[in-house]
């Protein structure tokens, strides 16, 4: 089977590896000559909403999925008069919308931070009213790795945060004095078919993902499951579907969900039984997914802006080098290392030695 991807990033290169084994393969839409993902498929060149480039990928796939929330749902939906799309142009266009997201999340009964609908600073300022401060502003769509946010503490904040954001459509988000943050990564088959992955703690630097570490037997996996299920069952969806949480005590708030593989999934090419990139074509392809039981202890490292040593790191027992292939630039995500282990006190002496090694050069 051949499947299009749009976009060509990492997580399409990785989806590509994953689906070697199976006998898939993958063509890939990008507007760059040098997207990573086309090393290992082959690149149609051209925008997200260029209709020659989006009928030359058409023409060569049976099925077709995307790797992030930029692309245009009108694509998604055009694309899916002629070949099946997974996931959906609804879900798409409902997961990249801050506000129609959490609208749904509540829907469902699912529990959220207090918010509000922001369509200019006046709304703001009445919001901040209602909600009070601390609080989140953040632009309804193409918001990721802590852009088109901005924490209001107090008035001085508020005062211009519309406009300072691009005047675009927002949402306001009680501040949320949380715990920790988790993901839970669950996939569904277009035959219906459900498996989760073990609950995630995240840690973030800057606002983007720095280390993931899976956590057995949480007492809030079942919670979240019983989330993410629903939002899949609500949005008719077929794929992988990663869910953000903030735990509060004994308690889950939710984030937001990205319709796709995650970055908070990748340490589940070497630390689960079938990875994320495999269960998501799994289940574009229809096929019966695959195990989600993890093996062994584990934890992810993404490498921002500089990658380090690679001798050094894989000196480390346990070390699993991925490197994207794409070009340092401080910010960007250019490769992860992922770290196993028979025990958890040998996982945290093997992530203890490959702390120090790292180099990321964050957000400035």
């Amino acid at each position: 089977m051949r499947v299009g991807v749009i976009g060509g990033g990492q997580l399409g290169r990785m989806m590509a590896q994953a689906g070697l084994p199976l006998d898939i393969q993958l063509s890939f839409l990008d507007p760059s000559a040098e997207a990573c993902a086309a090393q290992f498929g082959t690149l149609v060149q051209g925008a997200y909403d260029d209709a020659d480039a989006i009928d030359q990928l058409v023409a060569n796939v049976e099925r077709v999925t995307f790797e992030f929330e930029s692309v245009p749902p009108e694509t998604v939906a055009q694309i899916a008069q002629q070949l099946p799309v997974y996931p959906s142009a609804q879900a798409l266009a409902t997961a990249r919308d801050r506000w129609l997201e959490k609208s749904l999340f509540q829907q469902l009964g699912i529990e959220t931070a207090p918010i509000a609908d922001i369509a200019s600073q006046a709304d703001l300022e009445a919001a901040v009213e209602r909600i009070d401060l601390p609080a989140v502003l953040k632009t309804r769509t193409l918001g990721y790795d802590g852009k088109g946010q901005k924490v209001l503490r107090g008035q001085a904040d508020v005062t211009g945060a519309f406009g300072e954001l691009g005047a675009v459509p927002m949402i306001l988000e009680g501040f949320v004095a949380f715990d920790y943050e988790v993901s839970c990564i669950g996939v569904r088959s277009a035959s219906g078919e459900l498996a989760f992955y073990p609950l995630v703690r995240n840690e973030h630097r800057q606002g983007m993902l720095y280390r993931s570490e899976p956590l057995a037997e949480h007492p809030l996996q079942a919670t979240a499951e019983t989330a993410v299920g629903q939002v899949m069952a609500a949005l008719g969806y077929v794929g992988v579907l990663a869910f953000e949480f903030f735990v509060v005590g004994d308690r889950l708030l939710a984030n937001e969900i990205a319709p796709r593989v995650h970055n908070s999934g990748h340490w589940t090419i070497e630390g689960s039984e079938c990875s994320q990139f495999e269960n998501h074509l799994r289940a574009v392809a229809d096929l019966p997914l695959g195990s989600t039981e993890t093996r062994g202890c584990v934890a992810l490292y993404n490498l921002i802006g500089e990658m380090p040593e690679r001798a050094q790191v894989l000196s480390i027992p346990g070390a699993h080098w991925h490197d994207y292939g794409k070009s340092p630039r401080r910010g960007r995500k250019i490769g992860h290392i992922t770290l196993t282990a028979t025990t958890a006190d040998q996982l945290q002496q093997r992530c203890a030695q490959l702390e120090p090694l790292l180099r990321n050069a964050l957000p400035n």
